[in-house]
């Protein structure tokens, strides 16, 4: 008759095969998880970009009118056009060092 400790040993090494098994399957589901969360973030990431360059290629002729204009008028009232820059290089140096 086997021993009460060899018994244990058995049953023990039982569930640690078990376990490691289970372990090996938990493994490749979240795997594959990960997986398919990843590509729905890669999917969804480049419908945005892809809309966002959409909307941006239908914008670049009106930014590019306005542009024009900004330009016209800064050499049209180039005191005015430094102020402006002046006022603007002031605003965002205060706002970086506010902060800190």
């Amino acid at each position: 008759m086997a021993s009460y400790s060899t018994l244990s040993d058995i049953d023990l090494e039982k569930q640690v095969a078990a376990l490691s098994r289970e372990l090996a399957a938990l493994r490749k589901a979240v795997s594959k998880r990960g997986g398919a969360y990843y590509e729905g973030g890669r999917v969804a990431a480049l419908d945005t970009y892809s809309d966002l360059a959409e909307r941006l290629r239908d914008a670049m002729p009106a930014i590019r009118k306005q542009g024009r204009v900004i330009e016209r008028s800064a050499r049209d009232h180039p005191a005015a056009a430094a102020a402006v820059g002046l006022v603007v290089l002031g605003l965002a140096a205060s706002l970086l060092f506010s902060r800190r």
